[in-house]
């Protein structure tokens, strides 16, 4: 049996992973570039390209690494945040320089309210923390020496987290830091930078 998205294409063609979400329009933009119009139509996972050799497939940035280590991809597009994130064995291509808004890389941060007394990364020793990005926010603490930091997954609206009694602060993406400034946050410190990969 064929899968559907490989139906009327080479067998051997490559299984691209496709970003779905924030950088979905830039890798679109990106594609047409190179000649390469992509088509995405509303519920459909398996985006069109008029070349028989490629084969994409959305997926969430944060999944593309793990299914090309897994060979369940032959390719993909994703930030290298989310190949340290899942420790992926993947070999990194190129780095491109675009994110969500701007050419700069994005960069994951340690954020607390303005009104915060944390001035650094070592005042939070023993609180707990809100991230997306739970295994790499864990290293940034442990390989600081900071003890007792407790990292919890966030399922999103990260921000609103920091102001929550018991947490000490979050690890959020930013590339501009408007969205911090909006929720009266202030960065402590980066952990990791990340560009398209």
């Amino acid at each position: 049996a064929v899968p559907a998205s490989l139906k009327g294409k080479d067998q051997n063609c490559v299984r691209f992973g496709f970003p779905k979400g924030s950088l979905q329009k830039s890798t679109e933009e990106l594609f047409a570039r190179a000649g390469l119009p992509v088509k995405v139509k509303d519920r459909n996972y398996f985006p069109t390209v008029e070349d028989d050799s490629l084969s994409l497939v959305l997926f969430r940035s944060q999944e593309i690494p793990r299914y090309v280590a897994d060979n369940v991809l032959d390719a993909g597009i994703c930030g290298r945040d989310w190949i340290v994130e899942n420790g992926s064995d993947v070999i990194e291509v190129a780095e491109l320089k675009y994110s969500k808004a701007t050419s700069n890389p994005a960069r994951w941060v340690v954020a607390v309210p303005e009104d915060s007394p944390v001035k650094t990364a070592e005042d939070l020793e023993g609180t707990l923390i809100a991230s997306e990005l739970v295994n790499t926010t864990q290293r940034f603490f442990l390989d600081k020496g900071i003890q007792g930091v407790k990292v919890e997954y966030s399922w999103g609206a990260t921000e609103v987290k920091a102001s929550l009694p018991g947490v000490g602060a979050i690890v959020d993406i930013t590339e501009t830091g408007s969205s911090l400034r909006a929720n009266k946050l202030r960065e402590v410190a980066t952990i990791l930078e990340s560009t398209t990969r």
